[in-house]
């Protein structure tokens, strides 16, 4: 299972701890947010408790594929969200999240949710 940045946010929140993967982007998303003296501490914690997943050709591809169905039906999604979905999608997983908005459109190319409450 992947896991996007707003139920990752939320798991913290609860103190909660759900096994998954995270995408580089969600990793990104969480750093740029703490305080810069507890950055390091935070990175090297998310990287020792989950598997980080890179930006590969494979997700590379999905993006675009993503991006261009979306573009022919007139939408948008922020390109981090996107680059998360592609993500999911190339690896096969569900996309654990609280932002139901983005990614509902994509549940029609494919792309498996759960949504975390």
């Amino acid at each position: 299972m992947i896991i996007d940045t707003s139920a990752f946010i939320e798991m913290i929140r609860k103190g909660e701890f759900i096994e998954g993967s995270l995408s580089v982007i969600t990793v990104i998303e969480i750093l740029r947010g703490v305080k810069p003296g507890k950055r390091k501490k935070v990175k090297k914690l998310i990287e020792e408790s989950f598997e980080i997943i890179h930006i590969g050709n494979n997700v590379i591809a999905k993006y675009c594929e993503l991006y261009d169905a979306l573009k022919s039906k007139g939408e948008h999604i922020p390109d981090a969200d996107l680059i998360i979905a592609s993500t999911a999608l190339a690896r096969n997983e569900t996309l654990l999240t609280k932002d139901i908005r983005h990614f509902d459109r994509l549940k029609d190319l494919g792309l498996k949710i759960k949504i975390y409450a």
